[in-house]
């Protein structure tokens, strides 16, 4: 997650530091598609007033000295890369990523990473249809949790979006505009059965909240979409994945790897106190699923989301999912996340199950983890 979906894109909320004139620098070179070579430049300049400073107190040495002038000379060096190549695109072709038609179900929900920079080429008539196609049967109604219809829209446009790289087509995720619960978490559940789809067909996705500008997306929408009536929970991204991208989007791309421990997001008691032992016996024939819900994007790898496991005559026979903070979008689109991954690694073991409601465990449940939804075993 940039997945990143921090609140709801239709309706941002203003900070105060939003109207400083330091913010509206940072949101133009956001907008413009700058910001993310700031920090490369900035660390550049650092390194040299450090040799500076050096200089001028007479340390001649090459700690104080030649060692930033060595770094600046590196970091002018990428930066002046990363302009010519992602900036303005002077690189060679890049090869089409290959598909994954052989990976396993948890392979391939492991494979997906977000995609922060693009190839600078549509995607094929072939892949768009099927797209599209993927889009229109997750999001119909027989498809979700709730009773709300919610919208996966295709889009191909220069939308205005942050970190992501040469993006030019998009899935826009649409709900009502009143707020439902149920359909938000859906959104979350049948976009991230598009992406697990989209993974294996080799392509790249980036979920996007608030790094999409609202007013580029409406937009671009036309009459696709209505204010009064719609809201656009968030965007994602998808396209050929390219190699080349800015440093910063190259350090980005390395926090998917920090993860919460399974006994930090598992539990077995109603408080979330007691941590699941991901060993025992009881959970051998689940295999990776519990990997699976540990390894969902959420945004800027916050992991919301906590599972209570039931266990009855020695089977897991429930999970119950809860959201760990009060967030009424990013947290419950997280949590369609792992509804979705769950899901498919249990499909994929030929363990059947469904989701459903328990409203007798809203009143047992703490303030947080709040209870939201459970997973019921087959009989």
């Amino acid at each position: 997650m940039s997945d990143d979906l921090a609140r709801p894109l239709s309706k941002p909320h203003e900070a105060w530091f939003e109207n400083t004139w330091w913010w509206r620098i940072k949101v133009r070179l956001q907008w413009s598609g700058w910001l993310q070579y700031i920090p490369n430049l900035t660390a550049a300049v650092l390194m040299l007033l450090l040799a500076g400073i050096g200089g001028l107190i007479g340390v001649w040495s090459w700690l104080l000295v030649g060692l930033p002038l060595c770094l600046a000379a590196l970091l002018f060096a990428n930066l002046i890369f990363d302009i010519a190549t992602v900036r303005f695109g002077l690189h060679p072709e890049e090869a089409l990523p290959k598909p994954l038609p052989d990976l396993d179900a948890f392979d391939l929900m492991r494979a997906r990473v977000s995609c922060r920079s693009f190839q600078n080429r549509d995607l094929s008539d072939e892949h768009r249809e099927m797209l599209k196609e993927l889009a229109h049967t997750y999001s119909r109604q027989e498809n979700c949790i709730g009773s709300h219809p919610i919208r996966l829209e295709y889009l191909a446009a220069p939308l205005t979006v942050w970190p992501v790289v040469r993006a030019n087509e998009f899935l826009v995720a649409v709900a009502e505009r009143d707020y439902h619960e149920e359909a938000v978490m859906d959104i979350g559940r049948c976009l991230q059965k598009v992406v697990i789809e989209a993974t294996r067909m080799g392509l790249g996705t980036c979920w996007i909240g608030p790094g999409a500008d609202p007013s580029s997306i409406a937009k671009h929408m036309g009459t696709r979409f209505d204010p009064a009536r719609d809201h656009v929970i968030c965007v994602c991204a998808i396209g050929y994945a390219s190699w080349y991208k800015p440093l910063l989007l190259r350090v980005a791309a390395r926090s998917h790897k920090l993860r919460k421990a399974l006994g930090e997001l598992f539990y077995t008691d109603l408080d979330c106190s007691e941590s699941m032992d991901p060993k025992a016996e009881v959970y051998a024939e689940f295999g990776r699923c519990f990997e699976a819900c540990r390894w969902s994007p959420s945004s800027f790898n916050a992991q919301t989301t906590r599972a209570v496991t039931v266990i009855e005559e020695g089977r897991l026979v429930r999970m119950d999912f809860c959201v760990a903070t009060k967030s009424r979008y990013y947290a419950i689109v997280a949590l369609g996340i792992w509804l979705a991954n769950w899901e498919y690694g249990c499909d994929t073991l030929g363990i059947g199950g469904n989701m459903t409601t328990i409203s007798t465990l809203d009143d047992q449940r703490p303030d947080l983890p709040r209870y939201v939804i459970s997973w019921q075993r087959d009989t």
